[in-house]
């Protein structure tokens, strides 16, 4: 089998690489696509920045533009309009030969593994190696190496149907890795598996980040995958981006309500017992406070203590709904005043206790 090299161009373009963390990786500008037949486009003006070495999170609702964002970052589809630009290289400029060369060195995973199954763990893994010209020991040596890498290598001689999904997925990544690329494209890598096997996948995946370097750009619909393992995310909704920024910041203020929605369904959802009761004014004397301290990331601590201090003695903690997001402290604690306590304002929570407080209503004494 001839082993087929890359053109000149792209030779030159890769030795000028600066490959350092943090410079840009992958550009999208004003990236338009609209199918032949639809009134309205798929994509509509997406401008992206993706560091390299960043886990990069593309979340949206079904039919959102996620797939045909993915599609366009692989050149399985041609932008309507923009471009995108890997290494500074326009992937939409590239001929035919140049494209099959550049998509040796981007790694995809995908949703449902295509593997071949007729062929054993170890031989999906060399195909891609075998295609691409590539010496039968060298082949063997990468896929020892990449076995190794994923845990399979007792699993190497089985066949995909005797293989779980998360097994079946980390064939995926290892035949993925097999060219050593810079760019790894993960296309719903997890929503085929459940709870635990896509919290391994995910733990493989950040090793694999952090070991190697390669920047990952993975689309999704589930919240989890964007929480546990991406640096940054991007919200899709009707084609457009509308949010973007640090996972922590966007879970902990998201300021759009699909981001709300899809990130944290549960935080604007009351209690129904509290719901059923609550009016925007005091209905009678012994009213209670409603209060709603949020927590975004910008450094307050809830202190139980210094709150229950703060509001009167004898508040009713409601609901909390806290957690750490890339090191910092998002979510939020409703409390209930006691009857007693007269009504007060909202600066009575100093603001080292809380990032943002707001009182909801009042709920009448029982």
């Amino acid at each position: 089998m001839v082993s087929l090299t890359y053109p000149d161009e792209l030779v030159r373009a890769e030795a000028q690489l600066n490959t350092a963390p943090g410079q840009v990786h992958v550009a999208i500008d004003g990236l338009f696509k609209r199918y032949p037949g639809q009134a309205a486009d798929a994509l509509s003006d997406i401008n992206l920045e993706i560091k390299r070495g960043e886990i990069f999170g593309i979340i949206g609702r079904s039919g959102a533009g996620k797939s045909s964002l993915i599609r366009c970052l692989n050149r399985l589809e041609d932008p309507s309009a923009g471009k995108v630009l890997i290494d500074g290289v326009d992937i939409g400029a590239l001929s035919a030969s140049e494209l099959v060369s550049w998509r040796r060195r981007t790694g995809m995973i995908f949703q449902h593994f295509n593997l071949l199954s007729a062929k054993t763990v170890r031989q999906n893994i060399e195909l891609p190696m075998q295609v691409a010209g590539i010496p039968k020991t060298q082949r063997q040596r990468k896929a020892d190496q990449l076995l190794a890498l994923v845990g399979l290598q007792d699993r190497q001689h089985a066949f995909p149907a005797q293989l779980s999904g998360g097994q079946k997925q980390r064939v995926g990544i290892a035949r993925a890795l097999v060219h050593d690329p810079q760019l790894l494209l993960c296309d719903e890598a997890t929503s085929a598996l459940d709870p635990e096997t896509t919290r391994s996948i995910l733990a493989l995946l950040r090793d694999i980040n952090r070991q190697r370097g390669i920047t990952i750009v993975l689309i999704t619909h589930e919240m989890d995958v964007i929480h546990d393992l991406c640096h940054q995310v991007v919200v899709l909704d009707g084609g457009k981006v509308i949010e973007r920024g640090p996972v922590w910041q966007v879970y902990g203020d998201p300021q759009h309500v699909t981001t709300r929605l899809l990130l944290n369904p549960q935080i604007d959802n009351l209690p129904e017992f509290i719901s059923e009761r609550l009016s925007a004014q005091p209905s009678a004397l012994h009213s209670r406070q409603l209060w709603c301290l949020r927590y975004t990331g910008q450094g307050a601590q809830p202190d139980l203590a210094a709150i229950n201090t703060a509001i009167g003695e004898g508040a009713t903690l409601i609901q909390t709904a806290l957690e750490w997001v890339q090191g910092k402290q998002i979510g939020q604690i409703l409390l209930l005043t006691a009857a007693e306590t007269p009504a007060l304002s909202v600066e009575h929570i100093p603001s080292s206790l809380a990032d943002r407080v707001e009182v909801l209503g009042y709920v009448a004494a029982n």
